[in-house]
């Protein structure tokens, strides 16, 4: 599309952001930037070239940049970073080499994209539900009225995640890990938590004798009672902060008292891992070491949620997930099954 219409340039800068020129063809000032919107740029070109205007036509590139600025921030912090993420190799998908007309899209080339991105199933499978998205937003601003091209194409297959992470799992890794990944594991494993918010968990949300916690996800509000092992380990948070230089009101924070960063606890938790694996191997314990490496610190999500099922029932382990239905917890989070007695 772009190299149909004389004098107007792209080019892609180190950022990988694609920004657009127009070639006036003389010897002094031979490029005017025309910015990075791509729908801007080409009115602008109008303007410079005096050519007539093309026939309306929004491409992918334009509901990307509306998309990213009207949409996305009205999301989860956490769900902002994914989708830009997505946007990101969605437009090199879509735009390249020019941005493809939203009209000319269609099932094909959604059924192209899975394809696109296969050896990450998980990954493409959610860049086509965010597309998906996309382009019913389209549709609502009035920019197409086709359907969905979406609409009948499945994503891959993808199996459940089975992994259940035994006390002795959890020992392990726990004995090898640094302070701050023991506090990260208890917070989360108490809680029940995604990391991400338990990393965000800070002293104002201790109201009233409660860990209030609202799920960056579903906003969904919970109140863990401080008691037992919850209180026992915000104490050993506090005493832990108090003797560091910096003050941060994060319950996690580095041994400088600083807000521990999801890099930070991903590196200790994955040292930890290796060297729990390593020292089960030494000493012959081969199953161990194969179950060591297949913990995921998510999973730990899962093992608080298996836990309380058996002590307390589902329901109970879905409220404390912050679900809004069992079924939730017990088709994405519930990996042991059910406990039942023998016949006789």
């Amino acid at each position: 599309m772009v190299n149909a219409m004389p004098g107007l340039r792209s080019r892609k800068h180190r950022s990988g952001k694609t920004y657009y020129y127009f070639d006036t063809g003389t010897k002094g000032e031979k490029e005017i930037p025309l910015g990075s919107n791509h729908r801007e740029a080409v009115k602008k070109w109008i303007e410079l070239s005096n050519m007539p205007a093309p026939i309306a036509q929004e491409t992918f590139a334009d509901l990307a940049d509306r998309y990213e600025a009207e949409v996305i921030p009205g999301k989860a912090k956490s769900t902002q970073q994914t989708q830009r993420g997505d946007l990101r190799k969605l437009r090199e998908f879509f735009c390249n080499p020019t941005p493809a007309p939203l009209n000319e899209i269609k099932p094909k080339h959604v059924y192209l994209l899975l394809q696109w991105a296969k050896d990450t199933p998980t990954t493409a499978n959610r860049l086509k539900r965010t597309f998906s998205h996309m382009f019913n937003m389209a549709r609502a601003w009035g920019w197409t009225e086709n359907e969905n091209p979406c609409t009948g194409i499945e994503g891959h297959a993808l199996g459940k995640r089975e992994v259940y992470i035994t006390d002795e799992v959890f020992r392990a890794v726990y004995a090898a890990g640094s302070d701050l990944l023991k506090d990260a594991m208890d917070l989360a494993y108490l809680t029940g938590q995604r990391p991400s918010d338990v990393r965000d968990l800070s002293e104002h949300d201790i109201k009233d004798g409660h860990l209030v916690i609202k799920q960056s996800k579903t906003s969904a509000p919970l109140r863990f009672v401080i008691e037992g092992a919850l209180a026992d380990l915000l104490a050993r948070l506090a005493m832990r902060k108090a003797g560091r230089k910096l003050h941060s009101s994060n319950l996690l924070t580095n041994n400088r008292g600083g807000a521990a960063t999801k890099i930070t606890l991903r590196r200790h938790f994955e040292e930890a891992r290796a060297s729990a694996a390593a020292a089960a191997l030494k000493e012959g314990h081969d199953q161990l070491a194969t179950e060591i490496t297949a913990f995921w610190f998510y999973d730990l999500r899962a093992k608080a949620a298996d836990d309380v099922a058996d002590d307390r029932g589902e329901q109970a382990a879905s409220k404390q997930l912050g679900h809004a239905s069992v079924s939730t917890t017990k088709r994405h989070y519930l990996r042991r099954g059910p406990r039942v007695g023998a016949t006789k």
